[in-house]
Formats: C-alpha cells, sequence, structure tokens
C-alpha cells in the first residue's frame, strides 16, 4: 500500500498503483481519523497505516457502493465494531445486494463492479450533511448515490469517481484509453457530467479521486475534463462555476 500525505489533513491510501490503482483516504479530525472508502482489499494495511499516523479511525464514509470501493468494508467492521458507517440512502440499496433502479432514474441498469456486504450503515447520509470537517457534496452519476466530501477547512475535494485522473483526467463516464474502466462502470455520464459541473463550482484546492494521483489547484484540469464531456453528450461545454 502506498501512503502519500496530501496535506496536513488528508493522506491517499493506493493498493495495486501500478497496475489497478484504487484509493481510499484518511482525513484527520480532532477525534481521530474518517476513512473515505475502504479500497478493494487491505482492512490491516488501512489500520496499520492509521495507527503510524497516530490515531484511530472513528467514521468510514463511502462515496459509493462499487465493490473497488466497499471491498474491505467487512473486514474493517469487524475490526473496527465501533466506527460509524456512512452512505447515501440510495448507495446502501445496492451495498446490501438491491441493484434495481428507481422509476424515473435515467438509463438501462447500474453498471460496474458490485460486492453485497453484511455490513449496515450506521447513518444514511444527505447532501449538505457533515461528517466531521466534511461537507457531503452532490456528485451522482457514477452511481445514482455516488456523493463527494468537501473538507471545509481547506477546500480539498474527495470527488470518488465522479472524476479520474489515471490514465488523464476525465469526467466519469468518458473513456480514457489506458484507463477505461470508470467510464465502464458508469450509470449514466449526463448526470455525471451535471455532478462534476457542481463540483467544479466548488472551487476545490485540491481534487483526490478514487483512481489516480491527486490534483493541486485543479481548476483548468477539472474545465478540460468537463468540456470533453460536454463533447460527449453533446452539451454547452461552460461549467458551472
Amino acid at each position: 500500500m502506498r501512503v502519500t500525505t496530501l496535506t496536513p489533513n488528508l493522506i491517499q491510501l493506493t493498493t495495486l498503483p501500478r497496475v489497478f490503482p484504487v484509493s481510499c483516504y484518511l482525513v484527520r479530525e480532532d477525534d481521530g481519523f474518517t476513512l473515505v472508502d475502504t479500497g478493494i482489499r487491505g482492512a490491516k494495511d488501512i489500520i496499520a497505516a492509521a495507527a503510524r499516523l497516530g490515531a484511530p479511525i472513528r467514521r468510514i464514509a463511502l462515496t459509493h457502493a462499487h465493490a473497488d470501493h466497499v471491498g474491505s468494508l467487512d473486514a474493517l467492521r469487524a475490526a473496527l465494531p465501533e466506527a460509524e458507517i456512512l452512505i447515501t440512502a440510495r448507495d446502501a440499496r445496492p451495498l446490501a445486494g438491491d441493484r434495481s433502479l428507481d422509476p424515473g432514474e435515467a438509463g438501462t441498469k447500474l453498471r460496474g463492479g458490485w460486492k453485497t456486504c453484511a455490513t449496515k450503515p450506521t447513518r444514511l447520509l444527505k447532501v449538505g450533511d457533515r461528517v466531521g470537517s466534511l461537507e457531503v457534496v452532490a456528485a451522482a452519476g457514477h452511481t445514482p448515490g455516488h456523493v463527494a466530501f468537501l473538507d471545509t477547512r481547506d477546500r480539498a475535494l474527495i470527488a470518488g469517481d465522479a472524476f479520474q485522473t489515471r490514465g488523464g483526467i476525465a469526467v466519469a463516464g468518458v473513456a480514457r484509453p489506458l484507463f477505461p474502466f470508470v467510464a465502464m462502470g458508469t450509470w449514466h455520464g449526463p448526470t455525471a457530467l451535471a455532478g462534476a459541473r457542481g463540483l467544479r463550482a466548488l472551487n476545490p484546492s485540491l481534487l483526490a479521486v478514487g483512481h489516480g494521483l491527486a490534483l493541486t489547484s485543479p481548476a483548468a484540469a477539472m474545465d478540460q475534463a468537463i468540456a470533453a464531456a460536454a463533447r460527449k453528450w453533446g452539451q454547452q461545454p461552460a461549467h458551472a462555476g
């Protein structure tokens, strides 16, 4: 596991960095860490990394329920039974095995790899909620209930799969030839584009994603990715900010 300190409050943990990089994040709070996503595997490594950094994991907040983001959830829950488990109500359903669409939801089916977890959420998140210093931000499209987390202290944005940087920056649903997997797993591209525009409007200081390196001062790169997605889906290229 590669451990990268991005800011005083944000640490990136990456498994398989050269092959299929999957990142989760430790966010430092006064009472310990919030873990954002859990990766495919590596619960012991995640717990050990937190211990080396000097604080326990108090809560686990999930951007969405794809297997590469919840793969270690059950093992972490077993090792950390007091930790809070947080996810949106919409993505709590596929987490528990229900991959049906709601009436009126676009698209024909949910896409991507899923893992049914035994772990149940202790709290269902809504846009605008706070998780310690993190604000829950709308970012649907890759999955119907996908969210991102904005650190209100320094405006670092943990975007899950709303964007990728592996193989070049892209909005979810826009395939990058060297790493097409985020696009392949995206439920509805135009919804993802709307979510990406909303994230860009936040003017984040740093963009941290599920697949790829974090970007500092990411505005220009986000604009580039949004323009490409707008061309793909026949929309105006201007970002929401």
